[in-house]
């Protein structure tokens, strides 16, 4: 009997785009449902090909799509217009209503900028890890491309500290302003209630929230997948050295789409080329455990066919 290890409660499955992230991680989540465990598998890829691997209506609202098995696509400017209008409707409580419509107008602009639809995503990130255990056992993330995950992963360390930067100054200036209203009991009371403070403070207890998690192996991992090429290889090496420098866990790589032994004389020699990236691949990430998917005859579309790839997905809650 093969020993298993106990898995996290938060896996990541990113990657290059096209490399197969969402059959690997609809597969594993299967797997783990499989196993007993109520699973949760979102989709935060605003390619949203989730529910074609599946083979179901897959939406933004949490649905069961299984035994022991739920699953959501996070769509992302639907987050942003509600993450918008949570900010407006919290700025607006704190200015006066001389410079309401220029507020709208800045948070209309703030909208279209860039990062607006990751700060969205990850608010809705919080949101579902607050869920672990009311029921879910497990929560399996298929993530967009490399570049956007990593900034979307990063983004607690990096907001939490320029959050926190902003509640220092802040309460610096509140304790002048104490000072100088001594006599005043109306201003002295806002003061000491302060909205501002109270937003900052909330925001900052979601990045630590997060930070928690996402650092804690026992609670998170990242699994890479990648192709045995040499884009993917490279790209893959970058984004690990990046998310050990933010402290977050990498549990494993998945090399998909192999080409088989009896794949026959018309592959023999794309065959040969990538037994030198798989050897690469086994020297470069020899610390993670590995498993390796074959090319199929076709796509993977819907549950038997992912069940047939869950199986090998196993190998990584092997010990």
């Amino acid at each position: 009997m093969i020993d298993k290890r106990a898995v996290p409660n938060f896996i990541f499955f990113g990657g290059k785009g096209g490399t197969g992230k969402t059959t690997c991680a609809g597969s594993f989540a299967l797997k783990m449902a499989r196993e007993g465990k109520k699973t949760l598998v979102i989709s935060t890829d605003p390619a949203h090909s989730l529910a074609d691997a599946f083979g179901v209506t897959i939406g933004p609202e949490i649905a069961k799509i299984g035994e022991n098995l739920w699953a959501v696509e996070v769509d992302a400017e639907r987050e942003a217009k509600k993450y918008m209008k949570q900010i407006q409707d919290q700025m607006l409580d704190l200015v006066s209503a001389a410079i309401v419509e220029e507020i709208k107008k800045q948070l209309e602009i703030a909208y279209l900028s860039p990062g607006a639809e990751e700060g969205a995503i990850f608010d809705k990130f919080i949101e579902i890890m607050h869920l672990m255990g009311k029921p879910y056992d497990l929560m399996v993330f298929d993530t967009a491309p490399t570049g956007h995950t990593l900034r979307l992963l990063t983004l607690p360390e990096v907001l939490g500290i320029w959050i926190q930067h902003l509640i220092d100054r802040h309460e610096k200036a509140r304790n002048l302003m104490k000072a100088s209203v001594k006599y005043d009991e109306i201003l002295k009371k806002r003061l000491e209630d302060d909205p501002i403070i109270r937003v900052l403070t909330e925001r900052s207890k979601k990045f630590e929230f997060a930070r928690g998690i996402l650092t804690d192996p026992e609670a998170c991992e990242f699994i890479f997948v990648l192709n045995a090429e040499k884009l993917p290889i490279l790209e893959t090496e970058r984004a690990i050295s990046l998310l050990e420098k933010f402290s977050i866990p990498v549990g494993g790589i998945v090399i998909n789409k192999v080409i088989p032994q009896e794949a026959g004389e018309y592959f023999e020699r794309r065959r040969e080329v990538q037994e030198g990236y798989l050897k690469d691949i086994y020297q470069r990430f020899s610390s993670y455990r590995i498993v390796s998917l074959p090319l199929l005859e076709m796509d993977i579309q819907g549950m038997s066919q992912l069940n047939m790839v869950a199986d090998l997905m196993g190998e990584l809650i092997e010990e």
